[in-house]
């Protein structure tokens, strides 16, 4: 059974206001300042992300999310983060889900990407795309790499909940020593890290 995730330590400041305790959670009731939705969207344009697609089934049928907030968090052991919006069609399965597979993708993986990306369509319509592993999540076929986790975690953040995973089992299917075919989600688009990107 999962837990939350553990709140960090905090430091009382001024420019801080009070601080209120609700379902368990730290929550500030205000602050003096703060950046407004879309300025903190496009502060983050600006810093591009690996794209990964997320699967799981909490048993009402397989999920799929396009994610670029995956992150290594230990190698030792082994456990990633990831988060998913509140308005996300896969938030509920997911906040349900003890297991997910995490797809990680390359340029090679386009189609993968914007499928998980595609509101209001069926993304497992196409049974020839993906199948099940002998563990029951749903698993994208040819993708560069996968890793099975069991979720560890989950920590509500703001519209959003961050999960944590532990990895049990991966595939890598195409090598990393490829440099010009990575995936990254940059200003609203797609990019191809190709040989004119490499500075050293």
């Amino acid at each position: 059974m999962t837990q939350p995730l553990a709140s960090l330590p905090r430091q009382n400041h001024p420019a801080e206001g009070p601080v209120a305790e609700r379902s368990g959670r730290t929550e500030h009731s205000s602050f003096s300042a703060s950046l407004s939705p879309q300025s903190f969207k496009d502060l983050f344009r600006g810093h591009p992300g690996g794209v990964a697609v997320i699967t799981a089934d909490a048993g009402d049928g397989p999920v799929a999310l396009t994610a670029t907030s995956v992150s290594s968090a230990s190698a030792e052991p082994p456990l990633l983060t990831f988060s998913i919006s509140a308005l996300s069609s896969a938030s509920a399965s997911l906040g349900r889900a003890d297991t997910v597979v995490v797809h990680l993708l390359d340029a090679d993986d386009l189609d993968i990407a914007k499928l998980g990306a595609t509101s209001g369509i069926d993304r497992f319509a196409d049974t020839s795309r993906w199948t099940r592993l002998a563990t029951g999540e749903p698993v994208f076929a040819k993708v560069r790499a996968w890793v099975r986790c069991a979720v560890i975690g989950r920590m509500e953040a703001g519209s959003s909940t961050v999960i944590a995973a532990h990895a049990l089992e991966a595939t890598i299917s195409r090598g990393n020593d490829d440099e010009t075919n990575a995936l990254a989600y940059h200003n609203r688009t797609w990019h191809r890290l190709d040989e004119r990107s490499r500075l050293s």
